[in-house]
């Protein structure tokens, strides 16, 4: 009697548990133009060393970026501590394609790209994520796409100043 109970007052919890884990997802989508080639705006995208020097929101980067490869990324939310997080490099095409991805598999993971693409004078960065899992419903990631701007535009001044001077 306390078996049956027991399984079928806890199956329900494991199905919604389940369906907010596969149905969790939220996608950030962010551009910016930057008036340089794409090979300027790799070289500071890449060069893990000197994030502090420049990102705002990505202020410390630990590891180099390579395919394959691990990198902790101190992240700067809002009113909040840093945290550091952790992901592998997924995909790096130089000048076209960065794309990490870390978390928590089922719990919640992010699946971030710096995309460049040439324009004419210059570059279209994006900054595209999808984030997936059970945490997703209940994260307030209101912050996450104006920190991503703030990146972007912080992406862009180091390029100019780099660039130009």
């Amino acid at each position: 009697m306390v078996w049956a109970v027991v399984k079928w007052g806890v199956a329900p919890i494991i199905l919604i548990v389940v369906a907010l884990t596969l149905t969790g997802k939220k996608t950030f989508h962010v551009e910016i133009d930057i008036p340089a080639p794409p090979a300027a705006i790799w070289a500071v995208l890449t060069d893990a060393r000197a994030y502090a020097e420049w990102n705002p929101v990505f202020s410390n980067v630990a590891g180099e970026f390579r395919e394959g490869a691990t990198v902790k990324t101190t992240v700067k939310e809002p009113g909040k501590p840093a945290v550091v997080i952790t992901s592998q490099i997924v995909t790096f095409s130089p000048g076209r394609e960065l794309n990490q991805f870390g978390g928590v598999r089922g719990f919640i993971t992010f699946d971030h790209h710096w995309l460049l693409e040439p324009i004419e004078g210059g570059t279209k960065v994006i900054q595209h994520e999808v984030d997936r899992g059970f945490w997703v419903w209940f994260w307030d990631s209101d912050w996450v796409e104006p920190a991503y701007r703030q990146a972007g535009e912080a992406l862009r001044d180091r390029v100019l100043k780099l660039h130009q001077g």
